[in-house]
């Protein structure tokens, strides 16, 4: 027999996707939306399950068998990845925790829901551009048109900054200081504000940019504008970066093999300040990453550099002196 559950699920999600995520836990838009998309996945899997409609489900059909059955359906019959199975876990467990808060006489199922562990992924290769690739497909932009002016501005600021796309899309004129100290505001994940200097060539892009658009930049005008005059999506950033580099491509052969989308220009920035020799926990700041350990991923990778490079140096001729009192070898390795 059913516990009485019934009537818990309407009113416990509109008050969590109403009042709790946006007032309580300050939730962006975005996180909101991929929360609601995978609590709508479920609902819909459940309620087919079960031969009944969304509105007659009740909580004690959410129970683990269900939501594996579930995971396992998104892997199999919607071809998701594990990092797409364990970002719909995420917002399970987290709306289930939520419940747990509100309805004690829930704890138990509360407990077996978010006892349900992640599924662990190979670790993906981080795709970047390197400096040189970059100053490539920024040389494939005609600025001579007013389209490409932008987007200029655009890739400029997204390697500047390092910023997520959805952070760029956000900017608003007045996030923008372009007079010293030159620098940026972020509005980041959880709505955590940032600040990011901006180069001198940076701000001098985007001066020349907001006085050629009449931007005021006292106001809350977005920046990046599409044909229409709305702000720039996700998507149209995509768009414009796949545009330059498939004109790059044909100029650098390296870019032929990568797989890049608008968050390699934050991986690329990110690569290209452990290179300058900045220290991870500054970048890790730059960034806006929460933990140092997100960070380090970047570390790691500059390691796995230096140790092909040495890989491909030939080995050193025996000598009688030693040759690591040889200033031009501790000079080469200090390079790497």
């Amino acid at each position: 027999m059913k516990t009485k559950t019934s009537n818990q699920l309407g009113p416990a999600l509109r008050d969590y996707f109403a009042d709790h995520l946006p007032r309580l836990r300050g939730m962006s838009p975005n996180t909101i939306q991929s929360y609601r998309d995978s609590l709508v996945l479920l609902l819909r899997f459940v309620a087919c399950d079960r031969k009944c409609t969304v509105a007659d489900i009740d909580l004690s059909d959410i129970d683990p068998k269900r939501v594996l059955a579930f995971l396992s359906y998104l892997e199999g019959d919607r071809g998701n990845g594990i990092t797409t199975r364990n970002v719909r876990l995420s917002a399970i467990h987290a709306f289930f925790r939520y419940l747990g808060t509100r309805h004690p006489d829930l704890l138990d199922l509360v407990q077996r829901i978010i006892g349900i562990p992640f599924k662990r992924a190979r670790q993906r290769t981080v795709e970047y551009l390197e400096y040189e690739e970059i100053e490539a497909v920024l040389s494939t932009i005609d600025q001579r048109t007013l389209d490409e002016r932008r987007d200029y501005a655009l890739l400029v600021t997204m390697f500047n900054t390092a910023a997520r796309v959805q952070e760029i899309v956000d900017l608003e004129a007045r996030d923008l200081q372009l007079t010293r100290p030159y620098q940026v505001r972020i509005l980041g994940k959880g709505r955590k504000e940032r600040f990011c200097p901006l180069w001198p060539q940076t701000a001098k892009t985007l001066r020349s940019f907001c006085k050629e658009r009449n931007l005021d930049v006292r106001s809350d005008a977005k920046v990046f504008l599409n044909h229409r005059g709305e702000g720039l999506t996700r998507f149209g950033v995509r768009y414009i970066l796949a545009k330059y580099l498939r004109r790059a491509r044909s100029r650098v052969p390296t870019l032929a093999n990568k797989r890049l989308h608008p968050h390699s220009m934050r991986h690329s920035a990110a690569i290209a300040l452990l290179k300058s020799g900045v220290d991870i926990s500054s970048i890790s700041q730059w960034l806006g990453h929460a933990s140092l350990n997100t960070t380090n991923r970047y570390a790691i990778i500059d390691l796995e550099m230096k140790r092909k490079a040495i890989a491909q140096v030939k080995t050193i001729p025996r000598s009688s002196r030693t040759q690591w009192k040889d200033r031009t070898i501790l000079e080469w390795l200090e390079s790497l």
